[in-house]
């Protein structure tokens, strides 16, 4: 009868530990053997393994051509990686500030296509005014188009779901949900602190020094004024982008609080010390007009947001006054 030959596996470390034990020699090599057992079993129980941990996602890479879209990315804590005309940017949308890795990819409308390709965006995201760029956009990243400002819907909704989508498309629907929150937190916040007896307000843009931009139905301040509870003075029609385009002259008669959003045409203001319309004015003879600083009026929650600020701050300094 032949013998079996054992192989010995080295030995392991909990081995040489209970063969270091003083009283592990006295023990049958039956129990040593059961001991070794227990002892490896015990270890396996009170240690479980930890899973792997799964690798983390990097985020997309995202250009975007529409101020509104990138003040919605920053909004939530993602940088574009490119956006269109970023000077312009600074002056009509000032916050939120893009950063300075951000690259300037020229025109809205004529985009540097060759530096786009360059930076080999993940995605590249636009507004229906951008539409007709989409098929040469497609030849560089998949592009998806992001809507507001739709006639006959609610704009504030429409904000809520843009801010979604946009956070969804980013990987990151949680920072789309507390961008919501913040937005609806701060604008409840505002409403208790303006003033009970606060008079409509009629809020212009000057165009050149005889026409404004009057903001009305449909638009991003109008959506603020009813968050805040606010009476627009403006009785007239608006486009789909919430303004309407008029003469200094149509103002004329309106019992409100003239509200000025800057920026104003250079020259503007030195033009408006010599126009008799403007003169006119109840809340311009009475040097009670309100200026606000550049809000984008075709923006999204991150305007909101600013608009509702400055509207308030000036609003409540005015009745301190």
């Amino acid at each position: 009868m032949s013998r079996r030959r054992l192989t010995l596996c080295p030995p392991r470390p909990i081995d040489l530990l209970l063969r270091s034990c003083p009283l592990f020699k006295f023990l049958s090599p039956r129990l040593r053997s059961v001991a070794i057992g227990l002892s490896i079993l015990l270890l396996a129980t009170a240690a479980p393994a930890q899973p792997n941990p799964e690798p983390a996602l990097s985020a997309p890479r995202i250009v975007t051509l529409d101020w509104t879209i990138a003040e919605t990315l920053m909004g939530m804590g993602v940088a574009p990686q490119a956006v269109a005309q970023l000077s312009a940017y600074h002056d009509w949308v000032a916050e939120p500030a893009l950063p300075d890795t951000v690259v300037d990819l020229g025109l809205r409308t004529q985009p540097n296509l060759e530096l786009l390709a360059d930076l080999q965006p993940d995605l590249i995201l636009i507004s229906p005014m951008f539409s007709n760029l989409a098929p040469r956009l497609n030849r560089i990243a998949p592009v998806e188009q992001l809507e507001l400002y739709i006639p006959g819907s609610d704009t504030w909704e429409q904000m809520l779901q843009l801010t979604r989508d946009a956070a969804r498309l980013a990987g990151q629907p949680q920072a789309g949900e507390r961008l919501i929150a913040q937005a609806e937190s701060i604008l409840l916040a505002h409403r208790q602190q303006l003033p009970t007896a606060t008079r409509p307000l009629l809020i212009v843009q000057f165009m050149d020094a005889r026409h404004v931009r009057v903001f009305g139905e449909n638009g991003l301040y109008q959506a603020v004024l009813e968050q805040l509870e606010l009476e627009n003075a403006w009785p007239g029609q608006t486009n789909s982008w919430g303004f309407a385009m008029v003469g200094i002259e149509e103002l004329l008669g309106i019992d409100a609080q003239l509200v000025v959003v800057e920026p104003a045409p250079l020259g503007v203001q030195a033009q408006l010390a010599d126009s008799g319309l403007w003169q006119t004015l109840p809340d311009v003879q009475n040097d009670s007009v309100i200026s606000l600083p550049p809000v984008w009026s075709f923006g999204a929650l991150p305007s909101a947001i600013r608009f509702a600020d400055v509207l308030t701050h000036a609003l409540v300094a005015r009745h301190a006054q």
